[in-house]
């Protein structure tokens, strides 16, 4: 039986270092892909495509990033990945969440997660998103415009708490959230003397230098620019006890980036000599949510069009590589589970297998399941001969793929999603045993 006791995760020891304890593997990949014989079995239950949910991945990284930034209060970004099920075994570890919508909020309401654990960060908001918010029992909300700071007043006798947004562009970061975001640093104290006047609760300043960042620089320099900016609001009465230093923690789906203990060195080093007796808080969501699913699919038709072999699949651009396709600016990795079974009879690591494509491989497309030209997952991508049937994988798929899908093009449906997870003590040459359950 497939069927696993909804609290049997609460019980496990987790190994914080889990995602990095090994030097042969890096990244996260080797740790929470499932082993070929568990994915050949799930979809021989449940079919293709799936995805399969491991959420000791997700809490390995977030525990990771916990060691890396010891003081921060790391808040997991819903909109990341929004899978029930992995938020409420991150709420059973005692994770805070970081929400924008009503349907984030509403999730966390039927989950029972206590909202003292939530901030609001989306900038823009309607009287009744705040309101619906406050409902539910999250307080902290973040503001970036003098628009928006004027909603704040009329909820100021209810307990609300502003956060300030600043912007801080970033060419290192693969999608700038500051593009859309945050007030400019020099404008900030207009606000902040408005809120004060007002009788709004300010709690700090946040900041996002945006997503999948390759260096850490630009996060170091935002926290030295917020400073200055605590400095001035404390000269003109106004205190301010909590910096918010948003996410962009990276992950690597087709570069190497470096440990996250690396990575967040100058972060820490920053805040404790500028900020040591300050309420840090972190906003992470693909960091955390990236490794936690891998899809599986398969070949439904195969084609050779002008001497190129095509492979039609039953996910596509509009589904699971949604992001890859359109506007996450990645690469996922798609690799046929017979090579990686071949590789792990072999010896090589998953790792091996991306870089290399097999020696057999030749330049393939691979296309999606919708009648949409646009339906085109990879162009040239290196690939052994496919037949009918065969079963192909993506990892690190957990962040802006599931949840940023359009199914209901071409009414395809949306891929359900199916739980399984390691017993802790493995190691990637080994295989783990598993307890998965079907979810959705």
């Amino acid at each position: 039986s497939h069927d696993m006791a909804g609290d049997d995760d609460a019980d496990v020891d987790h190994d914080e270092d889990a995602v990095y304890a090994y030097p042969d593997h890096p990244t996260p990949l080797a740790s929470s892909v499932p082993p070929p014989s568990v994915i050949r079995e799930l979809v021989a239950e449940h079919g293709a495509p799936l995805y399969l949910l491991s959420t000791r991945a997700a809490w390995s990284q977030y525990a990771a990033l916990q060691k890396a930034l010891p003081r921060a209060k790391l808040h997991y970004a819903v909109k990341s990945c929004p899978e029930p099920a992995l938020c409420a075994a991150l709420a059973s570890k005692g994770a805070y969440f970081d929400l924008a919508t009503n349907g984030e909020v509403a999730m966390m309401a039927d989950l029972g997660i206590d909202a003292a654990k939530t901030i609001h960060t989306h900038p823009i908001k309607k009287p009744t998103d705040i309101s619906t918010a406050l409902a539910y029992g999250t307080t902290t909300f973040v503001v970036d415009n003098m628009a928006e700071c004027k909603k704040m007043v009329a909820f100021k006798d209810q307990g609300v708490r502003v956060m300030l947004r600043l912007s801080f562009r970033s060419l290192q970061a693969t999608i700038d959230l500051s593009y859309k975001f945050g007030v400019q640093p020099h404008d900030a104290m207009e606000l902040l003397r408005f809120l004060h006047a007002e009788g709004v609760a300010i709690r700090g300043l946040c900041f996002h230098t945006g997503s999948n960042a390759i260096l850490p620089t630009k996060s170091v320099e935002a926290i030295q620019v917020c400073r200055q900016v605590f400095d001035l609001a404390a000269a003109e009465g106004i205190h301010l006890s909590t910096l918010d230093i948003g996410g962009g923690f990276p992950i690597p789906y087709d570069r190497p980036v470096l440990p996250i203990a690396t990575y967040c060195e100058p972060i820490r080093a920053a805040l404790d000599q500028l900020f040591p007796d300050t309420e840090i808080l972190a906003e992470p969501g693909r960091f955390v949510s990236a490794p936690c699913m891998t899809i599986a699919a398969s070949v439904v038709g195969t084609s050779v069009r002008n001497g190129i072999h095509w492979y039609y699949l039953d996910e596509g651009a509009y589904g699971a590589w949604n992001g890859m396709a359109h506007w996450d600016h990645r690469i996922d990795a798609i690799l046929p589970l017979k090579s990686l079974e071949a590789a792990a009879a072999g010896g090589d690591s998953i790792q091996s297998e991306i870089v290399d494509g097999g020696s057999d491989a030749f330049p393939s497309v691979l296309a999606g399941p919708t009648c949409d030209s646009l339906d085109t997952i990879r162009e040239n991508i290196l690939l052994p001969q496919l037949e009918i049937g065969d079963i192909l994988i993506s990892v690190l798929m957990g962040a802006y793929s599931r949840c940023s899908a359009a199914y209901n093009f071409n009414s395809i449906g949306e891929t359900p999603v199916v739980e399984w997870n390691p017993v802790t003590g493995t190691t990637p040459s080994s295989t783990p045993s598993t307890t998965p359950r079907s979810i959705s």
